[in-house]
This record gives C-alpha cells, structure tokens and sequence, in this order.
C-alpha cells in the first residue's frame, strides 16, 4: 500500500500521524465510484479535528478511492454520503486549502480551481454539486453562506481558506491585475455605484441618496479572495472609562446624555470595524456622516435616516458633549484603540506577502480618510473635529507606512534569495573603510566603539549565512533590544533613548551607503534597498517598543507626535521644555 504523510498540512491544527489514504492496486481498470467502505485509515479533519475515513474499495472490476462523510457528534448519527474522488484530488485538495474560523471562499472559485486542476492533469471533471459533496467529505463542518450586496450575492464555503504557500493564490492575484488591464481607462476611476447597507449595527439605516465615494479601487466583491490575508478574528477590545475629572457636567446635559453617547460611539466603532474586515472602505464615509448626523438639506429622507439617532441623542446634545473635554479626550482613546485594532486587522504581518491589490486599496483608503472625516463632521465643534482628524491622521499614515514597509520586504526577499547578489555585496562591504566611518560617527552622534564593531561583525556574518528575511528581522530585534536594554522602561526616559538610537542608527548607516557610492560598489543597488527596508523596520520596531514603554498603543504614540507637528508650539510631549523645532534643542541629547 501508498501512504501519503500529512506533513504538508498547516501546523495551525492538530492532525493525527495515520496515513491520509491507502492505495490499493487497480486490478483491471481505474475507476473511482460511490460505496460504503468497510475500513479505512482515520484522519483529523481541518475543519472540525473530527475523523475522515478515506478508504480504498474495489468492484465492479476496478478500484479506487472512497471518502466517507459521515460522522459521529454529541452522540448523533449524521447520514453519511460517499463521493468517488481521484487520489490526485485529494491530495490537491490538501495541498492547497484549509480550515480556519472566520474566512470563506466562493464556491463558484473552488470548482474554477478544481477545473483547472483536471485539466493540468487530464481527469475527467465531476459537475458542481459532486465537487460540493466531495469539499465536504475532505473538510467536514464547512457551512454554506450566502454573501454579498444585495443583487450580488454568492454562495461560499465558510471556514475554508487557501493556504499560505498555495500557488493558487498566485493565480487569483494574476487575475486581479489581468482583468484590471483589460478594463477602458474610463472605467478604472468611475465612481462606485450607491450600495444600500440594511442591519448596520449602531441601528441607523442609511439614505438611498449617499455616495459611497469616487476614485477607490473596490474590493469587497473579492473579500473571500482577500480575507486570508488579514486577522479577521480580532474583536474590538473594550473602551476605557470616562474619567470626568471631577468637572462639572455643561447645562442641559444630564450621565443619560453621556451614557447615550458612549453606547452610540461603542456600535459606531463596531460597525467600522465590520465594515473593514468586509474590505468596504467607502462605508466608512458613510458610517461617519450617518454618526454625526451631516446633511445638505433637511428632508424626509435626512430624517428617516437620522430618526432612531435623535431618539436615542438629540444631535443639541451630541454637540453640546462634544465641547465637553472630559468627552473628547475619551473619543480620543477610544479612536486610537479602534484604529489599532483596525491596523492589526488588515496588517497582521508586516513582513509576510500582500497581494497588489489589496496594497493599493488599502494606499487608496489612508489618502481618503481625513478628507471623509472632515466632510462628515460639518457643524461638530472644532475641538472635537481637531482630535478626530489628529487620530485619523495617525491611522491613516500608518497604514501608508506598513504598506510601504511590506513592499520594501518584497522587494528586498529577492535580493537576499539571490547568492550571487549576497556573495557581491560581502565583497563590496569589506572594501569599506569602517574605521573612518567610526571615526566621523562617534564625533557626531557619540557611538560606542564596541558596540559599532560587534554590530559590523554580526552583520557581514549574517550576511555570509544567506539568512532569510525573517532571519534578518530577528537579528534587527535583537539589536534593538540589546542596545535599549540599559534604559530603564520609563515613560520619559526611554521613548528618548528608543529616538537617539534611531537617529544614531541613520547616521551611521548613511555613512556606509556613502563610502559604497564614492567606490562605485556594483552592489550599490542592492545596499541601498536593504537599508531602506531596514530603516523603516527599526523605526516599526523602536515604535512598538516606545509605545509598550508608555502604555499605550503604536497608534496614540504616532498621534501625539501628528499633534506636535500641528500645534504652533511644537512641543515633544517626551521631552518637556525642549522643542525639536528649535535647532539649538538638537544638542541637547542624553549622553
């Protein structure tokens, strides 16, 4: 008999060490045909972690490979049904998909793959609905939704996604652009057309007449093609308290009043965050102006969609509360923590493959998001308007970061798969002069000797190794965390020490690209794009730490300093009293 080992699934679910299937040897000919198997290896399911028997049977004058689907739960018998299905099926079947909670693929996509499959190796195809019934016996548990606007809806598999290292998704990405090419010019910006959204979760419907927005790539009609790559499964975490701060409450404003709005403010957010995780990034506009209640004109249909709105919070009050501080500094740190969790969903991983297209609609939305905000909170008092596009600032130069950071990895895992790059580039770093590279940075910037020379060792010896991208991004930690270990995890002290080392770090590194130019190193190129992906890594990686330091999230981190950049003052709220405005306050670095 053949057994195939299961080594190829995730690592995410557990699996048992049987067999997927044996393989009888066909006696005459090679058919595959429904009968209910006598005995068969045990498997653990992807979806469920149930058993699967995959059996070989014979009769009728052939052989072959008989799923069966039925299963045991809680003590109920489900009835079983048998899909005939080739072996080469199976195990593409395995190779290429799997279970995980919170994703789905269309079904109509699975069958065009299944298709594809038998055609590369010349099987004759099983309709849709023996494909269906086979997807099932593979990964039981899937349940059947279906998705989409209205009029546009599909049936999907949920609980089953494409796997990471699937040249499937190769495939779906090729498509993407293929069909963007083929569009006329004309269409590639026209405007989206008007979606109606029903259900929305802060219970406020929406105006037939709203524009969804102009100039976005849409692709939330794709989202199962997309979700995969995103932690769909991240739910908003809980708001803080209104702290008061023993100020007196304005007139006319009653802790109902305060109690409505923080309840209003909680399902808005929610519904952004369902609306991000669905990729419509034009809905956000829409949530926006449907919370602050904008309106061009006072009509029947602006107070249909404002109605249950004012019963729960008069907009007076919504815009009295707004003016009240105690208020507005805890829409602020909901804001922050909403837009982190929104960053974390969509970028999960910095470092890992994100198709083009989901890049460039992500690009596209960060341009979008002060101008929406801005538009949709018209007559909102400007204290409130200010900390709101402040944090919309933050988010959406983040994302704009994150994506460039992704693209410079992409771009930077080829160069360090190439050997004969690597072996140029060691060639060309040995050439540099580091003693006087040493000699102008620690007159600039003060760098420790040691610390300089084992970091230039443990670079060109991690070089020579022909390290991984992720191997680079462990060593890059590890530099950050030795060299930040000293200073104490202060919310004063360390957030300075964490932008010293950057600044010290830059320097240093310009120096060596400079020493490589003046040479006309031949790696040159190369070089010059790995110290960009680094650069911005350390600026990730000091931020994250920064922002562990000070208790709080990347994202608060980023928008104190949006503030200090808008602010006439130009106050670093690390530093007190010195402003980095100031030249003569550069000098002033902690030795």
């Amino acid at each position: 008999s053949l057994s195939v080992s299961p080594s190829s699934r995730s690592g995410s679910y557990p699996y048992s060490d049987s067999p997927l299937y044996s393989q009888t040897p066909p006696s005459s000919s090679s058919s595959y045909y429904e009968s209910t198997p006598t005995s068969g290896s045990q498997v653990t399911n992807s979806v469920t972690s149930q058993s699967v028997s995959v059996t070989a049977a014979t009769g009728g004058g052939g052989s072959g490979y008989v799923i069966q689907g039925g299963h045991v739960l809680g003590g109920g018998d489900y009835s079983s049904h048998n899909t005939r299905a080739a072996p080469a099926t199976v195990q593409w079947l395995l190779d290429n998909y799997e279970g995980a909670e919170g994703v789905s693929l269309p079904r109509c996509t699975l069958y065009c793959h299944y298709l594809l499959h038998c055609q590369d190796h010349k099987l004759e195809p099983v309709n849709a609905a023996s494909f269906g019934k086979l997807i099932r016996s593979v990964f039981m548990g899937l349940r059947t939704r279906r998705l989409g606007t209205r009029g546009n809806s599909k049936y999907h598999y949920y609980g089953l996604r494409i796997k990471a290292t699937s040249s499937l998704l190769r495939l779906i990405d090729d498509h993407q652009h293929l069909a963007l090419r083929q569009q006329p010019f004309s269409q590639k910006h026209r405007v989206k057309p008007v979606l109606k959204v029903e259900g929305m979760s802060n219970g406020m419907s929406l105006g037939a007449g709203q524009q969804q927005g102009a100039g976005l790539s849409d692709i939330s009609a794709q989202v199962q093609q997309y979700q995969q790559f995103l932690d769909a499964s991240r739910a908003l975490p809980e708001f803080p308290e209104l702290d008061l701060q023993d100020r007196p409450l304005p007139d006319g404003i009653v802790p109902e009043h305060v109690a409505a709005f923080q309840q209003l403010y909680r399902e808005h957010c929610e519904a952004i965050l369902d609306v991000m995780v669905n990729l419509q990034f034009t809905l956000v506009e829409t949530l926006w102006k449907t919370f602050w209640r904008f309106s061009e004109s006072i009509d029947a249909d602006t107070l249909s969609v404002h109605g249950e709105s004012e019963e729960r919070l008069p907009k007076w009050y919504l815009v009295v509360l707004c003016k009240y501080q105690p208020v507005v500094h805890w829409t602020r740190d909901c804001d922050n923590t909403l837009y982190q969790t929104l960053v974390e969903i969509l970028i999960p991983d910095v470092l890992r493959p994100i198709p083009s297209a989901l890049t460039q609609a992500i690009r596209n939305f960060a341009k979008s998001l002060e101008s929406w905000l801005t538009s949709a909170m018209m007559n909102i008092p400007e204290e409130m308007v200010r900390m709101k596009v402040m944090c919309a600032g933050a988010f959406a130069q983040t994302l704009r970061r994150y994506t460039s950071l992704n693209h410079l990895a992409q771009a930077a895992r080829a160069v360090l798969q190439n050997t004969a790059q690597i072996n140029q580039m060691l060639s060309d770093l040995n050439r540099v002069d580091f003693t006087n590279v040493q000699e102008q940075a620690s007159w600039v910037c003060g760098c420790e000797d040691a610390v300089i020379q084992r970091l230039e060792q443990d670079f060109k010896q991690t070089l020579q190794q022909h390290n991984s991208l992720e191997q680079w991004a462990a060593w890059l930690d590890g530099v950050v965390s030795q060299v930040l270990k000293p200073y104490p995890h202060s919310p004063a002290a360390f957030p300075q020490a964490a932008k010293l080392f950057l600044l010290r770090w830059s320097f240093y590194s310009s120096m060596v690209i400079r020493d490589l130019t003046l040479r006309s190193a031949a790696s040159f190129g190369s070089f010059h794009l790995i110290r960009l992906l680094y650069d911005e890594y350390m600026y990730y990686l000091v931020e994250h730490r920064v922002a562990q330091a000070k208790g709080e999230t990347p994202i608060a981190v980023m928008g104190e300093f949006a503030s200090v950049g808008r602010s006439l003052n130009c106050q670093d709220p690390d530093k007190g009293n010195v402003s980095p405005c100031n030249p003569s306050s550069l000098i002033m670095w902690p030795q």
